[in-house]
C-alpha cells in the first residue's frame, strides 16, 4: 500500500519555485480584495456612526467589527504594492502574506460574528463567502485550506445545533467538506498544468543574448504588429514581474506617450499575442490580470532565466550583449556583467 503522504505529494505538492507566478496572482487579486474590504469596513463604521452617533459606545462590537475590515485592508494593500518586484525564489511566502491577512480576517470575521455579535447566520453565511473567495480568486494550499476551514467550523458546531437543529448543523458541515474537496480538486488541476507547462518549456524558447528571437518548435514566433514581440521581449526581461499599462506605454512609444492616446494601439498589440499564441496552442505564457501584464517563466526556456539561476552555459553564451535592437535593454547589460 502506498504511503499517505507520499500519495498526497504526488496529487498535490507545487515547490515553492513553481508557485512563484501564482504567487504573483494573489499579490495582484489581494490588492484588489484589499479595496473591497476596505470600503465595506469604512462604509459600515460611517454608517454605524451616522446612525447611532449619539450613543456609539452601546455599539462598540460593531464598530470593532468594522475597524478590523478596515485596518487589515489597508495593511494588505500597503503589503501587496510594496512586495510587487521581490525575486522569485521569496515570491511565494512574501507575495502571499497580503492573501494570509484578508483570509485570516475573513475567517476571523465570521467568528465575530457568531460569538460576539450573537449574529449566527450571518456568521456562517461569511465564513462560506471568505471560502468561495479563496477558492474563486487564489492560488491557496489545501493543508492551509483545510486547517482554516476547521478552525472556522468546529467552534460554531454546538451554537449550530442549539439555533438550527440537527439538519442546520449536518448542511453546514457537508457545505464545509464539500468546498474542502473544491480546494484539493483545483490543486491538483493546478499540478497537472504546471506538468503541461514543463512540456511546452521544451518548446518555447526566449532568446536574448543577442538580438531577441522567440522560438516555438524551433521556429521564429511571427506577429502580425510590428512592437508585439517588444512587448514580449520587455516582459521577458522583467522576469515574471507584473507591469502596467503606462510603463508599457512609455516603454513601446516614449516618454511623452499616454493611454488616451496610445491606449488603443496597446490593445491591438495585447490582442494580437493572445490571438498568435492562441493559434499556436501557448498556453499561460502570456497573462493578463485587470491592468497588469506579465509572462510566466515557468512556461518558457530562456537564455536569460538559465543566467539568473547559475547555469555555466548560460554565462559562457553571454559576450555583452543583450537584446541588441531595443535601447532600453541597455540597463541590463550592465547588470549582467557584473553577474559574470
Amino acid at each position: 500500500m502506498k504511503n499517505p503522504f507520499k500519495a498526497y505529494k504526488e496529487l498535490y505538492h507545487i515547490s515553492p519555485m513553481d508557485l512563484a507566478d501564482p504567487a504573483e496572482t494573489n499579490r495582484i487579486h489581494s490588492n484588489y480584495v484589499s479595496i473591497g474590504f476596505f470600503i465595506f469596513g469604512f462604509t459600515g463604521i460611517a454608517g454605524l456612526f451616522i446612525k447611532y452617533h449619539s450613543n456609539p459606545q452601546e455599539h462598540i462590537p460593531s464598530f470593532l467589527y468594522f475597524s478590523i475590515f478596515t485596518i487589515v485592508s489597508l495593511l494588505a494593500f500597503f503589503h501587496s504594492i510594496c512586495v510587487k518586484g521581490v525575486a522569485r525564489e521569496k515570491a511565494y511566502i512574501v507575495k502571499n502574506i497580503s492573501f494570509y491577512l484578508l483570509f485570516s480576517c475573513g475567517i476571523f470575521s465570521s467568528l465575530y460574528n457568531f460569538f460576539i455579535l450573537k449574529q449566527y447566520y450571518n456568521g456562517v453565511l461569511t465564513l462560506f463567502l471568505v471560502f468561495i473567495i479563496a477558492l474563486s480568486s487564489f492560488y491557496i494550499s489545501t493543508v492551509f485550506f483545510f486547517i482554516a476551514a476547521l478552525v472556522g467550523l468546529i467552534p460554531m458546531l454546538p451554537q449550530l445545533y442549539r439555533s438550527f437543529g440537527i439538519t442546520g448543523l449536518m448542511n453546514t458541515v457537508l457545505i464545509t467538506f464539500i468546498f474542502i474537496f473544491l480546494a484539493h480538486y483545483k490543486r491538483s488541476t493546478e499540478k497537472k498544468m504546471l506538468l503541461k507547462l514543463r512540456k511546452q518549456k521544451k518548446n518555447l524558447f526566449a532568446k536574448t543574448f543577442g538580438n531577441f528571437t522567440f522560438l516555438y518548435e524551433n521556429k521564429v514566433v511571427k506577429f502580425q504588429r510590428s512592437k508585439s514581440i517588444e512587448l514580449i521581449a520587455y516582459l521577458i526581461y522583467k522576469n515574471g514581474s507584473s507591469v502596467q499599462t503606462k510603463e508599457l506605454l512609455t516603454v513601446l512609444y516614449g516618454d511623452h506617450a499616454d493611454s488616451s492616446r496610445y491606449g488603443a494601439s496597446l490593445r491591438n498589440l495585447i490582442s494580437d499575442i493572445k490571438h498568435t499564441l492562441s493559434d499556436l496552442e501557448i498556453r499561460n505564457f502570456f497573462i493578463t490580470e485587470y491592468n497588469n501584464f506579465r509572462i510566466n517563466p515557468e512556461a518558457v526556456h530562456c537564455d536569460y532565466y538559465d543566467f539568473l539561476a547559475g547555469d555555466s552555459t548560460a554565462k559562457k553564451a553571454f559576450t555583452g550583449e543583450f537584446m541588441s535592437q531595443y535601447s532600453w535593454a541597455e540597463a541590463g547589460i550592465s547588470f549582467l556583467e557584473r553577474k559574470v
